[in-house]
């Protein structure tokens, strides 16, 4: 037995507040689709509102549309520039952030350096083991 839908959808007579099921919301906004102004609380599944947009939009006339349109690329143009400066901003914030913690690496080392050096071991051991340069820890004071 073959179920016509246009027969279902014709013969659907129930209210928003009685649907039951994801199909009979389906059915209700196919049937009243046309006479909606907006989407009810009821029904705003993502699903739905991209299926009303779609319809708000498909209503503009060809002026309407254009002007969308370019309101819509200004809107993603705006969006891409502030993701890419925002993107950037974390970019520079990790390396000073690296370069921070390198500074902070070399600081510790130089003073673990200056501890050896002081006690009289040979400054290219203490190079060699800290992975300074020799010129680095003979400048220590």
């Amino acid at each position: 037995m073959k179920i016509n839908i246009n027969d279902k959808l014709i013969n659907f007579e129930k209210e928003e507040g009685e649907l039951e099921s994801d199909l009979e919301q389906w059915m209700y906004v196919l049937k009243n689709m046309s006479s909606m102004n907006k989407l009810s609380t009821y029904l705003k599944k993502p699903i739905f509102k991209k299926l009303f947009e779609i319809a708000e939009y498909s209503k503009l006339n060809k002026e309407e549309r254009k002007m969308y349109d370019v309101s819509l690329k200004r809107k993603w143009d705006n969006k891409a520039v502030l993701d890419y400066a925002r993107q950037e901003g974390e970019e520079k914030a990790r390396k000073e952030e690296r370069a921070k913690a390198e500074a902070e690496k070399l600081a510790e080392k130089l003073k673990s350096a200056l501890n050896l050096k002081k006690r009289g071991l040979p400054v290219e051991d203490i190079a060699e083991d800290l992975g300074l340069t020799v010129e680095q820890v003979e400048k220590l004071k």
